[in-house]
């Protein structure tokens, strides 16, 4: 599976930026650390939302950095719609998983594209209040 276009990097700079408010409930900023740099990451990221947890379509396959960093730590932090959310045990699902939690035209997108690489589903649950100086982001 080939990975993102050069051409994404630069999306995600601007992407990052615009996700994660109410105004684009489609995208939420995941925010995860490197497997061994311990850096820090926010990755944009578009998500199937359910009662319980959100379902994220790859695109660019299994293998890429964010996933292998959220696997390899249990978990990550996904802001959506203005909203920190805790995420946790990231299973890798299949197709039929994310269109029982589609809707609309999100759900004509996903029959119609082949998502090679699957979805990935995080266990969320709402993070405790902090202010953006506790937070570290």
């Amino acid at each position: 599976m080939a990975g993102p276009p050069a051409a994404a990097k630069q999306f995600n700079k601007v992407a990052v930026r615009l996700a994660g408010h109410r105004v684009l409930p489609v995208w939420a900023v995941l925010r995860h650390r490197g497997r061994t740099s311990g850096t820090e990451y926010a990755t944009p990221v578009a998500v199937i939302p359910t009662p319980t947890t959100f379902v994220i379509g790859l695109p660019w396959g299994r293998r890429t950095d964010w996933v292998r960093n959220v696997r390899a730590a249990g978990g990550c932090t996904v802001r959506w719609k203005g909203h920190e959310f805790t995420c946790s045990e990231p299973t890798f699902v299949d197709k039929d998983v994310a269109l029982a939690a589609a809707r609309g035209l999100v759900r004509r997108g996903i029959e119609k594209r082949d998502f090679e690489g699957g979805f990935l589903q995080l266990t969320r649950v709402p993070a405790p209040e902090r202010s953006a100086m506790q937070s570290g982001w």
